[in-house]
């Protein structure tokens, strides 16, 4: 039996979405024993400071990958929005996971059925941040940090008076009835990649035996936004977004966010291109957005 040691963050959801690959490999993987091994990451341990005030990149994928680099684990498991742009060539990105769902929610406290604008909304990201100023122009704005549970515990104990996440990992927690609104995905234009896991593991080491658990629509959906983002330099902190969605056989759409604080610029573009050639559907729509091509 070849172990095959996972690298994740402690949080719960971060386990949760390993043990996610892991139960894959161990029900359907013969010959091969998943293992998660948790790990704390720099974007867990400062939690004082938005995203964005911290001043560096991958804040929760830099510990993982001296694991992965080290060979302590032999592959890592992400929320795929929480990877940088730019990934180191001896540990690419191998796969990645059927999407779920995309769009970013409202949580109010427990016993609340509807926001009544007393308390101010917590949130970390500035792409949310300017989404709901459009969305809730008169109320106040807090940053959160912290897992998904420790933000509901500060919800729930009043410091907030309601909460934006991700669908995805309340879901994924087992904390739909948690939800009060779902945004649709042009009214708050998600972070790229949100709700796909990405699985990372070592230019040296074969991982033949994942093939079956990764996703072709994903993927497609992936290289589109990541180019997107990474043409605007984007990252987990700028005030950008970008979501991709397949059509048909043969098309798929990308609807973009851009922000320019400094010029006055808000900007929400769509387009569409051809599903085999995401990563020119992404770049176009960058380049369009920004004001360099003619739309």
């Amino acid at each position: 039996m070849k172990q095959i040691k996972i690298g994740t963050r402690r949080s719960r959801l971060a386990c949760i979405q390993a043990e996610i690959v892991a139960n894959y490999i161990n029900s359907r993987c013969g010959g091969y024993e998943a293992l998660l091994v948790k790990l704390t990451t720099t974007g867990d341990r400062i939690l004082s400071k938005k995203l964005d005030e911290i001043g560096e990149k991958g804040l929760f994928v830099k510990e993982l990958d001296i694991a992965l680099r080290d060979g302590k684990t032999e592959l890592s498991v992400h929320s795929l929005k929480d990877m940088p742009m730019e990934v180191p060539e001896e540990l690419p990105i191998i796969g990645v996971s059927a999407r779920e769902d995309a769009r970013d929610v409202l949580v109010l406290p427990k016993g609340i059925t509807e926001y009544d604008g007393r308390g101010p909304i917590g949130c970390s990201s500035n792409r949310r941040i300017l989404q709901l100023k459009e969305l809730y122009p008169d109320a106040g704005i807090k940053m959160v940090r912290g897992n998904v549970l420790t933000r509901l515990e500060k919800l729930d104990r009043g410091e907030y008076g309601a909460l934006v996440l991700a669908a995805a990992g309340l879901k994924r927690l087992g904390l739909t009835k948690r939800i009060s609104r779902y945004f649709t995905t042009d009214e708050m234009i998600p972070a790229a990649g949100q709700g796909i896991l990405c699985v990372q593991g070592r230019r040296d080491l074969s991982y033949d035996f994942l093939q079956g658990f990764f996703d072709a629509e994903a993927e497609a959906c992936a290289c589109c936004e990541r180019a997107y983002m990474a043409y605007l330099n984007g990252g987990c902190s700028l005030p950008v977004g970008v979501y991709a969605e397949i059509l048909d056989e043969k098309r798929m759409k990308a609807t973009g966010l851009y922000y320019d604080e400094a010029a006055g610029i808000a900007r929400k573009m769509c387009m569409t291109g051809e599903r085999s050639m995401p990563g020119i559907l992404g770049t176009e729509l960058a380049k369009r957005i920004v004001g360099e091509t003619c739309v």
